[in-house]
């Protein structure tokens, strides 16, 4: 990325938060149609599919996006040669790149950029972004880095330099990884990674060395950056604390901004689009980019279209995210806000009563627990009608208080979500890791239900 594009195009994007509603929508709307006549001219699968619905040339310019059929993920590794756009684009040799070629930040051809995401058929599945694409999802990710930051400060903040840590799984074709890498080089600052798998005498020796002022990555790796910072072992003056990758949860969250004395951004992305959304403060919740994707809900299923992508067309691709939309409100920013649950459907603890009537828990669910002292959580399903809560506290905050009150706030969301059979107990750790494979912290400790 060349430094004076980036700001300029860095410029662009952020006008589009003062935007109207309705100068919104009709951007949306410009961008989903010029999506759905690539798609209908350059790909066969599309067409195939939309010509199947029913839907015909004229009406793509007005035919409301609910009325096009939906995919899913299976459907594109079965049919991945047929939907992409290009005619060099073959999954079987995306594969033969990923085996074979070193996980790095290379473009395939020189002109792809290869996302890879494991799916539940055992067979990896590719994401490609070309160029342009890429470019226009790395401004997507900066703009969210820097939120609520206007074009003189970010100015300002790039002139020193920045020292940006990025803390995750970075031995892979990851989409956080690569676009970070990316979207560093893009601002002119420097960077080091540190791998989730590195031990911490190195993360420490490497963190003296280098001195970050900016974090980003999964925020359970970055929680761990902060025990480091309280217990003595690295100093560091950090203006920016940027979360990704996983859910973030209110405790976690308060933790991190206690040490780092720093605003904490959590960035909401996938490996479909990398550029999905950003929260910078709970109250104020998710607020989804409307200007690079469209987010439907339909009973309780979540749609992506991304629109900046021609050469991989994701047009209502579904996505195992959980969450309710709400409009943007007058005077607000006009991007659509996600509220409620943020985390995958696999994520769910199930109960069933003695009748066999069944019904769900989503861990996020306690996301909004805000106790003092209390850092982090995990899940264990036990039984069909119990589970215990790992819990991990501040080393001098009061457990038994702790204890009490997630009972008690628990109690009042079992009782919400008819779940008053269910029981539940917590059990206190030192610390919650995350898994070493992965980088990322499970919230559910996966163990066989009785």
């Amino acid at each position: 990325m060349n430094y004076l594009k980036t700001l300029m195009d860095l410029y662009r994007l952020k006008r589009n938060v003062k935007l109207s509603k309705e100068k919104m929508r009709s951007l949306q709307d410009r961008k989903l149609r010029k999506l759905l006549r690539s798609a209908w001219e350059h790909s066969s699968y599309y067409r195939m599919t939309f010509e199947n619905a029913g839907i015909t040339e004229e009406q793509l310019d007005t035919l409301p996006l609910s009325c096009f059929p939906t995919i899913d993920k299976q459907e594109l590794l079965e049919h991945f040669d047929e939907l992409v756009t290009v005619p060099d684009l073959k999954q079987e040799n995306l594969r033969k790149f990923d085996a074979e070629e070193k996980a790095d930040r290379k473009p395939y051809q020189g002109k792809y950029h290869v996302v890879h995401s494991s799916g539940s058929t055992g067979k990896p599945g590719y994401f490609v972004y070309d160029e342009n694409a890429w470019n226009q999802m790395l401004q997507g990710i900066i703009r969210a880095a820097l939120w609520n930051m206007s074009m003189p400060q970010i100015l300002r903040l790039l002139v020193k330099r920045p020292r940006i840590v990025y803390i995750a799984a970075t031995d892979g074709r990851y989409g956080g990884a690569m676009a970070v890498g990316d979207g560093i080089d893009g601002v002119g600052a420097s960077q080091l990674y540190l791998d989730i798998k590195t031990p911490v005498t190195e993360w420490v020796r490497q963190l003296k060395e280098f001195r970050p002022n900016i974090v980003i990555g999964y925020p359970s790796a970055i929680k761990i950056l902060a025990q480091l910072m309280e217990n003595g072992e690295v100093s560091l003056d950090m203006e920016r604390v940027i979360s990704c990758g996983e859910p973030l949860g209110t405790s976690l969250r308060a933790y991190l901004e206690k040490v780092f004395r720093a605003p904490v951004v959590n960035i909401y992305g996938a490996s479909e689009s990398l550029a999905l959304g950003v929260e910078v403060s709970p109250k104020d919740g998710m607020l989804l980019f409307d200007d690079m994707n469209v987010v439907e809900v339909e009973n309780g299923v979540m749609y992506l279209t991304c629109l900046y992508n021609d050469t991989q067309p994701l047009i209502r691709y579904r996505l195992s995210d959980r969450l309710t939309l709400q409009a943007p409100g007058e005077g607000e920013i006009p991007f659509t806000k996600a509220v409620g649950l943020l985390g995958r459907n696999e994520d769910v603890l199930w109960f069933e009563d003695g009748r066999g009537n069944r019904e769900f828990l989503h861990p996020l669910a306690i996301e909004g627990f805000c106790i003092e002292g209390l850092r982090d959580y995990q899940f264990r399903q036990t039984t069909k009608d119990t589970f215990e809560m790992y819990a991990e506290t501040d080393h001098s905050a009061s457990r038994e208080r702790i204890r009490q009150e997630m009972l008690k706030q628990m109690g009042r969301i079992l009782s919400e979500k008819k779940l008053d059979y269910v029981q539940f107990y917590v059990n206190f750790v030192n610390e919650i890791l995350p898994d070493i494979r992965t980088g990322k912290k499970p919230l559910i400790l996966k163990g066989k239900v009785a």
